[in-house]
């Protein structure tokens, strides 16, 4: 039987057997009701997670009430994953994680950290990526068995460790039998805790519309009491197509008199009032130790130990219900949020408080609760209670509760005493707000400590937050300033110019640039994201041993895998990005953002679909922030262009730039133009093309941005050359030369050696010849395909065909094994042209599956198992076996020790 009104409703939940769907409304739509229903119908194992007010703030909460049915489960994961897990639910002491891991919000793409700082290894909070893994690898087994159905109602109060977690494994849930079905009062995003339920943002959305006149009169004529009437319509009128509202008014209807006259006429409050006061009117009629009883649990939905049968009346009267019981306690359950606030808000304000005193007497053995519930009872500053939460929000961060750590400070702000103690407090509170990506919310709680101190040291701090979270921002302007700032302070100076390096780099501002670089003294890293090209060699020299003193710390490695990236040394960038990434993912949190630094590196290295995969991580990793949005977007943009998807690529870089500011984020706007020039090249549209690197350019051919334009200036010279622009860009690749000549990069020799090969095909075999003879070319596969294009072409004019054929043969294999379609097309049309008839070709096999395939049949190749794959992609084991079984065919393969050669054949492993 479904639900009056809601029939397509009923028939989406029931129908959902794989995949996502959230229900959104307001209070009293239906939600829970619905999420009843299929849970009833669902014909596998149910499990549940039910958020609570009392909860929200006590880190993985959430997790525990929806692995508690099968903790036993459990032991068939890896040790890693099982320790992880246990140890998030505080079932055990060691999380089975490395360390820390945590990055400054400033290593979001260069993924910089502290290149000589100390060791983040030690301690620290468990992986939120290896949490995810261990969370999707036990929901998968689990519907191996028989099919899974989640059930989360009321994501806004669920915790954000558990949102986060669950989120995290429902986006990779693939074609197995795993659901998970959601209620959520707000849009994804928009709801309490400034915007909770972002995580699950982008999932398919089924919003509960307030029912039409038909429904809800059919609703009102199932009611015990149905009313008529001008009753009725005052009803109908008040609910405004509420379910709930319905029901309730329908049920006070008939308790006050359906034969009364005068009742129909009584004012009806606002709805909200309106039905706070109802779900209050039917605490009445219960016994006074009853109502007792409903205060604290509806202070506390866990607090029904010794008072089940006090209970017994509300539960009767359908107010809550009792579940629970045995190792893990009891717990009440309310019919709806709004019963739970009416029964808390009717009480006096001095009852409140006791009954939070009354349990936390009750909670000695569980601090985190009993300082909460001291905080509620709090009368006014109280130093103790303010101790207590800040040891609770410790131990929130220790195990990886950012949100939860951040709140629990700004209330022991509250509760301070002391000012400089109540500053101190918001400061700390606005640094675990970093960690959560939330701009705003850091920006608040500096500005409060702010209002609260002139001391300098906290001044200087609450400064460093705020520009540390706003490098992720587009308002790099602003975070530069107060980095900058913060930078006075002797304890800052070299994290804040760290940060403030990486906002000057994205806003690409040379007067920013400069002033960071002033301070840098001889800081490597610094020093090189300010300016990449001053002194290279002497800054590629360094990098082995500052490789070794890193001593395998992943956060130190990114940063030098960055570092090696901007220098153009991308062989090298590559191998030490794939080690640090590997060390993350066994002892670490993935610093949010940390794919793009990387994820170009793989691009130019020739590694596409890895570069895409990064980009897709990042967006998703985005939480708000358009700067880092657009990032993604833009690296998302060059892969597609580069393998014929032209205009997904053009949507992906036309949105990359409409996120930010061009003339203020130049790092992002010139990647997004180049991608964009890209796909008009692969589209044969040249003035496009052309169009697209000449805005990499100042009108007087000075670089838009000082390290991110110049890889551009062959791609505009081989534009110009097919739109008559070439005495432009001519000026352009001769200022780019003589900007680079003390100490260009491998990279860049090669780049102008083919710009001047094209512009001046009279003078081009010197600088043809220059290019292929650089020994470093090989670190650029598909810069060096290009060069034997051009160059082949140019034989071929001048009738030197066999040497053309082999230029061509070479190029066409490079093409065909990165899967680059238009440029395969081009060469044919040349080889064609030089006299050899060859039967069309694409792209090889393995370029034919999507990004995440071929980075599975890579590691497969690795020898790597189906657990293995999944906790380093975080997909679950079921699904990686899925993308083998259908990769294998099209791969003509039938065993994974044929992968090896396979890979060692296609020149990718």
């Amino acid at each position: 039987m479904t639900m009056v009104g809601r029939e397509s409703e009923s028939a989406a939940v029931l129908g959902l057997t794989s995949g996502v769907l959230i229900l959104t409304g307001e209070p009293g739509a239906g939600k829970s009701t619905l999420l009843g229903l299929a849970a009833d119908r669902h014909r596998g194992r149910v499990l549940r997670m039910t958020g609570s007010e009392s909860e929200a703030n006590l880190t993985f909460a959430g997790l525990h009430q929806l692995l508690r049915p099968v903790l036993a489960e459990t032991a068939r994961l890896p040790v890693r994953q099982r320790s992880a897990l246990l140890g998030a639910m505080g079932l055990a002491d060691d999380f089975g994680g490395g360390g820390s891991g945590q990055a400054e919000p400033g290593d979001a793409h260069l993924g910089e950290a502290e290149p000589d700082g100390a060791d983040t290894r030690r301690g620290g909070p468990p992986d939120r990526l290896l949490l995810g893994v261990a969370l999707l690898s036990l929901l998968s087994d689990l519907a191996r068995q028989s099919p899974v159905l989640v059930v989360a109602d009321d994501l806004q109060w669920i915790d954000a460790g558990s949102l986060e977690l669950l989120a995290f494994a429902a986006r990779r849930i693939g074609d197995e039998p795993l659901a998970v079905l959601a209620g959520a009062r707000e849009r994804a995003g928009e709801g309490a805790r400034g915007g909770a339920t972002a995580p699950f943002s982008g999932f398919p959305l089924l919003t509960l519309d307030p029912l039409d006149a038909t429904a809800a009169g059919l609703l009102l004529d199932r009611q015990p009491y149905p009313p008529t009437g001008s009753r009725r319509l005052r009803i109908l009128d008040q609910a405004a197509g509420n379910p709930l509202a319905l029901i309730e008014l329908a049920r006070a209807n008939g308790a006050c008199g359906a034969d009364s006259p005068g009742s129909a006429d009584g004012e009806l409050l606002p709805p909200t009032d309106r039905l706070m006061r109802v779900f209050a009117a039917d605490l009445e009629a219960l016994p006074e130790a009853t109502r007792q009883a409903l205060l604290l649990v509806a202070a506390d939905d866990r607090a029904v130990a010794g008072r089940v049968e006090a209970l017994a009346p509300a539960e009767a009267a359908g107010l809550l219900r009792i579940t629970g019981g045995g190792r893990d306690g009891w717990r009440a359950r309310f019919r709806h949020p709004l019963i739970r606030s009416a029964i808390y808000h009717s009480a006096p304000l001095a009852a409140r408080r006791q009954a939070h005193r009354d349990l936390a007497t009750l909670l000695g053995a569980e601090p985190d609760r009993r300082a909460w519930h001291l905080a509620a009872a709090a009368e006014g500053p109280d130093e103790e209670i303010a101790a207590a939460l800040e040891e609770s929000a410790a131990r929130a961060r220790e195990r990886g509760g950012y949100s939860a750590a951040t709140t629990a400070l700004e209330r022991a702000a509250e509760l301070s005493p002391g000012r400089r103690d109540r500053a101190r407090r918001l400061v700390a509170a606005a640094g675990a707000a970093v960690s959560t990506g939330q701009p705003h919310w850091v920006r608040r709680l500096a500005a409060q400590a702010a209002a609260l101190t002139d001391d300098p040291e906290l001044s200087a701090e609450a400064s460093l937050r705020v520009g540390q979270v706003l490098t992720l921002s587009t308002e790099h302007d602003t975070a530069m300033s107060l980095l900058l700032r913060a930078a006075e302070d002797p304890r800052l100076r070299r994290v804040a110019l760290s940060s403030a390096s990486v906002a000057g780099f994205y806003s690409g501002d040379e007067e920013y640039r400069l002033a960071v670089r002033a301070r840098a003294h001889d800081d490597p890293w610094t020093l090189t994201v300010t300016d990449p090209t001053a002194d290279r060699s002497q800054r590629v020299a360094a990098i082995p041993t500052l490789v070794e003193r890193a001593d395998g710390d992943p956060a130190r490695l990114i940063s030098l895998g960055a570092m090696a990236w901007l220098l153009d040394e991308t062989a090298l960038a590559v191998r030490i990005f794939d080690d640090a990434l590997h060390r993350w993912r066994l002892g670490g949190s993935l610093p949010i953002g940390l794919g793009c630094s990387a994820g170009w590196s793989y691009l130019d290295h020739g590694r596409w679909a890895q570069a895409r995969t990064a980009a897709v991580n990042t967006n998703s990793a985005g939480a708000g922030l358009p700067h880092l949005d657009a990032a993604a977007r833009s690296l998302e943009a060059a892969a597609l262009a580069l393998t014929g998807r032209t205009d997904e690529a053009r949507t992906a870089g036309s949105a990359a730039l409409s996120l930010v500011d061009p003339h203020r984020s130049r790092a992002v706007a010139v990647r997004a133009r180049w991608a964009l020039g890209m796909a008009a090249v692969a589209d044969g549209d040249h003035v496009g093309a052309y169009e697209q690197f000449r805005l990499l350019f100042t009108a007087d051919g000075d670089p838009v941005h000082y390290a991110c334009s110049y890889p551009g200036v062959a791609e505009l010279a081989a534009a110009a050359v097919r739109t008559g622009h070439g005495a432009e860009a001519a000026a352009v690749v001769e200022r780019t030369a003589e900007r680079l000549a003390e100490d260009p990069s491998p990279r860049m020799r090669i780049l102008i050696h083919r710009a001047r090969a094209l512009l001046e095909p009279s003078q081009a075999e010197p600088h043809f010849t220059a290019a292929l003879a650089e020994p470093a070319g090989g670190q650029w596969p598909f810069e060096r395909a290009q060069i034997l294009l051009d160059h082949a072409e140019w034989l071929r004019r001048r009738h030197r065909i066999t040497e053309a054929r082999h230029q061509l043969n070479t190029a066409l294999e490079t093409f065909r094994r990165l899967g680059a379609p238009s440029w395969i097309d081009r060469t044919q049309a040349e080889l064609r042209a030089a006299g050899v008839e060859s039967a069309p070709t694409g792209p090889d096999a393995l370029t034919s599956l999507s990004p995440q395939q071929q980075h599975i049949i890579r590691l497969a190749a690795q020898g790597l198992s189906n657990r293995e794959i999944g906790e380093r992609l975080f997909l679950s084991p079921r699904t990686v076996g899925s993308h083998l079984y259908r990769s294998f065919p099209k791969l003509g393969v039938t065993a994974r020790s044929q992968l090896r050669d396979l890979i060692e054949a296609s020149g990718r492993s």
